[in-house]
């Protein structure tokens, strides 16, 4: 039997069209509307009861369960590219909170902390997608790029706090400085270990004159023996790529001392939803 309440659940409050366009999923993960537009659910108590557990916050399982939960065409949120996530998140609180959000700024000047607030829809209306079909061309080699999943972000994030963590608790460690020196160039050494893996997984493939290469460990391989100049070219590429996907700082003026200066919002879960509460 159908519940009768079913009619009382919540329903989309906005549609969104993805920057991506749906490529980049693999199959299974995203069903795409025949209008290319997903509906958004505003969040449930179990959504927000969701993002408030530390640990799932950490290791990502939180905006994987609520953006399943609030965008539902989405049947891997894992799966998503980098350059919809903003646009999801951004979309999952307005359909919870509504278009407007206040947020707090501090003056980098005189100091002075003020309360601010911004239409949601116009920095939704301001995210693109980058140009993925754009390639580099270094001799007769052709190399082609990709966004990371979010999986792939997750995963990069926590092994460099991880490292990062490690590298600040070294030099107060009760161990010689030789010892110390170890421990810094192993952890350094991690952390080169885990940019070339992300810039490995950011390429599609590579095809030279006799072969279409597109195995992970074949590039990353080749990332290690390359030449420095195009190690760089593919870095910069990439890192291109990330920054016109990104959101753009807000240009604020200070009320009291008239000081411009630029504000980066952050999308994290614990930050971007917990306020609204």
């Amino acid at each position: 039997m159908s519940n009768p309440l079913s009619q009382y659940f919540r329903q989309p409050s906005i549609y969104i069209r993805l920057p991506s366009t749906g490529k980049n999923y693999p199959a299974g993960t995203l069903t795409m509307p025949a209008n290319g537009e997903l509906p958004v659910y505003p969040m449930t108590a179990i959504d927000e009861i969701t993002y408030r557990t530390p640990d799932a916050l950490f290791n990502g399982q939180a905006t994987v369960n609520v953006i399943q939960s609030c965008v539902p065409n989405i049947k891997d949120a894992w799966a998503v590219p980098s350059i919809d996530l903003d646009t999801i998140l951004i979309a999952i609180r307005i359909a919870s909170y509504g278009h407007n959000m206040e947020f707090a700024t501090s003056c980098p000047a005189c100091q002075d902390t003020s309360e601010r607030g911004i239409d949601l829809r116009t920095m939704l209306d301001a995210l693109r997608a980058p140009d993925f079909d754009a390639h580099i061309n270094y001799g007769d080699l052709e190399i082609y790029f990709r966004p990371l999943s979010y999986k792939n972000l997750n995963d990069n994030s926590q092994l460099q706090y991880e490292q990062q963590k490690l590298l600040q608790v070294i030099p107060d460690s009760a161990v010689s400085e030789a010892d110390k020196m170890t421990a810094l160039t192993r952890a350094f050494k991690q952390l080169t270990e885990i940019t070339i893996r992300s810039l490995s997984i950011s390429i599609t493939a590579i095809k030279t004159p006799q072969a279409l290469v597109s195995e992970q460990p074949f590039i990353e391989e080749f990332l290690k023996n390359c030449d420095r100049d195009l190690f760089n070219q593919i870095r910069d590429h990439v890192l291109a790529l990330r920054e016109q996907s990104e959101l753009q700082p807000l240009n604020l003026e200070c009320t009291a001392c008239k000081h411009k200066y630029e504000q980066v919002l952050t999308l994290d879960m614990a930050s971007f939803f917990a306020p609204a509460s």
